[in-house]
C-alpha cells in the first residue's frame, strides 16, 4: 500500500484539520479519536508518511521508533490509564480493517475492555 499524503492523518499533521491533542513533540501526535470506542480512546502517530507498523519499523530512524512507543506510554500515563490498565492496537492491511494508510497506534481505557478478538 502506497503512502497517500491526502489521508485525513497526513491533513491533521499540516493543520488542514482540526483535532483535540493530547500530545505532541518534534516525531509525534496524539489526539483523542472522533469516533472513540472507549471512554479514552486516543490515537498516536508519527509525523513521518509511514503507512503501517511493518513499514515503520523496516524505514522509521531509532529516534521515530523510540519517540513513537515513548508516547504511547507517556500518553497512558497522562491519561490515567497506567494504573487500571489499557490496550493499544495498530492495524496492518485489509485483513486487520486498516482504514486509513498512515501509521495510527490507538490506545483504548477507562472501563474493561473484554477479550481482544471475537472466536469464530
Amino acid at each position: 500500500m502506497a503512502y497517500d499524503r491526502d489521508n485525513i492523518f497526513a491533513r491533521i499533521l499540516r493543520d488542514e484539520i482540526p483535532c483535540d491533542k493530547v500530545f505532541e513533540d518534534d516525531h509525534v501526535l496524539a489526539f483523542h479519536d472522533i469516533n472513540p470506542q472507549a471512554p479514552t480512546h486516543v490515537l498516536v502517530i508519527p509525523k513521518g508518511e509511514y503507512v503501517s507498523m511493518d513499514d515503520f519499523t523496516a524505514n522509521a530512524s531509532d529516534v521515530e521508533v523510540a519517540a513513537l512507543f515513548r508516547a504511547v506510554g507517556a500518553v497512558a500515563r497522562e491519561l490515567g490509564l497506567a494504573g487500571s490498565g489499557y490496550r493499544i492496537l495498530a492495524n496492518h492491511g485489509p485483513d486487520s480493517h486498516q482504514e486509513v494508510p498512515h501509521l495510527h497506534v490507538h490506545i483504548f481505557g477507562g472501563r474493561p475492555l473484554g477479550p481482544m478478538l471475537i472466536r469464530g
